[in-house]
């Protein structure tokens, strides 16, 4: 049993998956596009119940939705159509595309590679029009495929270590990554894109739970064994990443059933042949906890980790005001948000950037950011076409809302080549880099806190995403070369990792 606290494995995983200009070039790898795992998890012995298509008009703008939480103070159950609503909004398939190797099923939230490596698992009590039950949510037949029948909430409570919110939740919903679906393409690295596309997916999920009036929280601490005992995931290719617990109910389930038994039950292999990256294996083996009395130790009591008082020019977000603000509700910018492709060099307005920093980095309910409002991740600005704003390098001040100059100049060629000599990254108007200072957030949280940032970070830009599809503009995930980001925003960003990065600005999908 691997020690939580042994810290040295998530340095080790972190700097062993880090991209450099002769990593990149040095790397053999290429895609075998004849064993391409297959993007849907199938149980062949269990027919779908099929969800509610019609989607409620829930009136509530993305950029309120993002921004706020719904009360925790009173009694909030989900029916089958706002679990179906949850669902398709976070996970479902929102449109698909025809190319000459087959086709491409696009998900409502953003995903590395469109590889779609996490699936979601319900675990809930008597709902209206759906009996108490774990299962699965299979997006190819918008279904639900039962796996156990009865109420298996309490298993949940005592793995989470009696967290209040899964305690009270009618419904929880379980997030699990696939190893080998998005380390066909991205190897060993895949263990921080579990954080980043299980993180945007919970951007919709939260936003849309905020729209639908329940109050949602995601919770990282929990016995790993128990939870992937629960849904019979084969742990060494699938396991739970995070849970999030919906509504609430003032009644508490019973007691765990105590053991709970294997399943056994099929599914459709992956692809033909699978590679085994044991890195990820063994970062994952290191960063889980073992007992609900390590999770109660675990959770909460977040470092406190401040920027420096400004000491270069600054520029105040100027943010929209109510009368300019987007109305367009979240179920309607998420079904058309995608990632930009293509990026025109032309300017967004500061108003426009400001709003999305502004509404983005509000907080968000977890149980590692304690209290509401922390973060881990700091935010550093590439800004190369804002109207308002002369182009350069910037951290963004969150409690003082603005952005500190750190050098001025047009860097539009820098950040190309930071985001892995990416077009997008020079195109875009602004570049939002994810920086943390993973040092006391080990120390607090231990390895698991690799898994914490790097969700928080898939959180905030999954916000920024939506932030930027409400105002009609475009964003993307991008990679990067670690140390080179550090370097650029140095002496500033000195002792801090590259975490993610997001581009921002307005699309140009007709232009070559």
């Amino acid at each position: 049993m691997l020690d939580n606290y042994k810290t040295e494995v998530a340095l080790t995983y972190h700097n062993a998956t880090k991209h450099s200009y002769e990593s990149v070039r040095a790397n053999p790898h290429f895609l075998d596009f004849g064993n391409q795992p297959l993007p849907f998890k199938i149980y062949p012995s269990l027919e779908p119940m099929r969800l509610p298509g019609e989607m409620r008009q829930t009136g509530v703008a993305a950029l309120s939705a993002i921004a706020e939480s719904a009360s925790v103070e009173n009694n909030a159950v989900p029916d089958l159509k706002a679990v179906a609503q949850l669902l398709y909004l976070s996970a479902g398939i929102t449109r698909q595309r025809k190319y000459s190797g087959g086709e491409i099923y696009f998900r409502a939230a953003a995903c590395t590679g469109a590889l779609y490596q996490v699936e979601l698992y319900l675990v809930c009590g008597e709902l209206v029009d759906l009996p108490a039950g774990v299962y699965h949510f299979a997006p190819a037949e918008f279904g639900l495929r039962k796996l156990r029948d009865g109420d298996y909430r309490g298993v949940l409570v005592e793995a989470a270590g009696s967290e209040p919110a899964i305690a009270h939740a009618p419904l929880v919903i379980v997030c699990t990554c696939t190893y080998w679906r998005n380390a066909w393409k991205y190897q060993a690295r895949t263990y921080r894109h579990f954080g980043w596309d299980n993180g945007t997916m919970l951007a919709n999920l939260m936003a849309v739970a905020t729209a639908l009036g329940l109050p949602a929280k995601v919770v990282c601490g929990f016995v790993d064994a128990t939870v992937n005992g629960l849904l019979d995931v084969d742990s060494q290719r699938e396991v739970a990443f995070s849970l999030v617990a919906v509504g609430r109910s003032s009644e508490i389930p019973r007691q765990s059933p105590g053991n709970v038994a294997a399943l056994g039950l099929e599914t459709v292999p992956v692809s033909r042949s699978e590679v085994d990256y044991p890195l990820m294996r063994e970062m994952h083996a290191a960063s889980s906890l073992h007992s609900k009395e390590e999770v109660a130790a675990w959770r909460g009591r977040t470092p406190l980790i401040n920027l420096p008082p400004p000491a270069g020019p600054i520029v105040p977000l100027v943010t929209l005001s109510n009368d300019e603000m987007p109305r367009d509700p979240i179920e309607q910018v998420i079904l058309r948000r995608g990632s930009s492709r293509r990026f025109a060099r032309t300017p967004i307005g500061l108003p426009q950037l400001s709003t999305m920093l502004d509404r983005a980095t509000r907080g968000v309910p977890a149980d590692f950011l304690e209290p509401m409002g922390t973060q881990l991740n700091h935010l550093y600005v590439m800004v190369h076409a804002v109207d308002g704003i002369e182009p350069g390098a910037y951290v963004f001040h969150r409690d003082g809302g603005l952005l500190e100059c750190l050098k001025q100049g047009d860097f539009r060629d820098q950040s190309g080549y930071l985001g892995l000599e990416q077009r997008l990254a020079a195109d875009s108007a602004v570049d939002i880099f994810f920086l943390a200072d993973l040092r006391p957030i080990l120390q607090r949280f231990g390895n698991r806190g690799y898994r914490a940032v790097q969700l928080e970070a898939g959180m905030l830009g999954g916000k920024l995403y939506l932030g930027a599809y409400a105002q009609h503009l475009g964003a993307t995930g991008l990679t990067f070369y670690d140390d080179d980001v550090t370097r650029f925003f140095s002496p500033h960003a000195e002792g801090k990792s590259a975490i993610f990065l997001v581009a921002v600005g307005n699309s140009a999908k007709h232009q070559p």
